[in-house]
């Protein structure tokens, strides 16, 4: 019997520019007069995965970065941007799942973030409204898929891990989730809750 709902945030709450769901730096170059490629180079490839799991900081590496490769841009200029065009929400499945929190469900997000978005997140875009609480990775010092953090979360969250559901667009994620105990479904664009839940039961539903 599921709980819990576990609910990865980028490509599945969350899904690109909130005019049209574009990558979050689809027109970087073209808006702020840098290159994605070289955003990428400089900051997401040699360092992500420190900043992403808290051991490094986000605006220290930026600031960094953009002072190498476009020193007309300040940190936070490019830090607004990125989270404001990385905000459409998924409001279909937000009402699911509010459904769900309705009948007794708890409603987490479960994802891999850094601590300022994910705060962005959870207070400027409001997330908060629509769940129980997050886990994120730089708060975890682990970053899906390891097997580390479904264990942290399984901890902290106070469920068995048959009672955990992990709604995430990543067949890793989810193949790790369920060796860790957990229901799990791989969503994608056009998927619909309900369905993809299929047999599982949930409290509060009258199945």
């Amino acid at each position: 019997m599921i709980h819990a709902f576990m609910v990865d945030v980028d490509g599945v709450v969350v899904d690109g520019r909130p005019s049209d769901g574009k990558g979050w730096a689809s027109s970087l170059e073209e808006d702020l007069g840098l290159a994605s490629a070289d955003l990428h180079k400089a900051l997401f490839e040699p360092y992500w995965d420190a900043i992403v799991t808290g051991q490094s900081c986000l605006e220290e590496r930026l600031a960094a970065v953009l002072a190498d490769i476009a020193p007309h841009l300040s940190r936070q200029r490019v830090l607004n941007y990125w989270f404001e065009n990385d905000a459409r929400l998924n409001l279909e499945l937000l009402s699911d799942l509010a459904d769900h929190r309705r009948r007794g469900v708890k409603v987490f997000l479960a994802t891999n973030q850094e601590h300022l978005r994910a705060n962005f997140l959870m207070t400027s875009l409001g997330l908060d409204h629509y769940c129980d609480g997050m886990f994120y990775s730089a708060a975890l010092s682990c970053r899906k898929p390891s097997l580390e953090f479904y264990r942290k979360i399984t901890e902290l969250s106070g469920f068995l891990p048959e009672q955990l559901l992990l709604i995430d667009d990543s067949p890793a994620n989810v193949q790790a989730a369920r060796e860790s105990g957990w229901n799990a479904i791989c969503w994608t664009k056009s998927s619909d809750l309900e369905a993809q839940m299929g047999d599982l039961r949930v409290i509060g539903s009258d199945a």
